[in-house]
């Protein structure tokens, strides 16, 4: 069962077609903005990764390199927020006309 599970996360053409099919019933017109929005956030999470893989590093480095003279103030400040950000949208709700 454990093979199984994870079948659906293999990308073969199939499962694309299927995705990007969801994708376009889900978004339609808005796809394009949908998906420029996705990109920047997932490339914010990897910043963030980044630089908590930078951090950890460091610690890491200067705990080996100082372990008889242990510092109490540590930066932590190499994340930047990014400047240009857009506030997340949800679709217009319109009902449907009346009869």
């Amino acid at each position: 069962m454990g093979c199984c599970v994870f079948a659906f996360l293999d990308p073969s053409p199939m499962t694309l077609l299927i995705l990007g099919a969801l994708a376009v019933m889900l978004f339609g017109e808005r796809l394009p903005e949908v998906a420029r929005s996705f990109g920047k956030s997932f490339m914010e999470v990897k910043k963030g990764v980044r630089g908590l893989q930078q951090e950890i590093e460091n610690a890491v480095q200067s705990a080996g390199s100082n372990d008889t003279n242990s510092s109490s103030h540590q930066s932590y400040s190499s994340y930047e927020e990014p400047e240009d950000r857009q506030e997340a949208t949800a679709p217009k709700f319109e009902p449907p006309p009346a009869p």
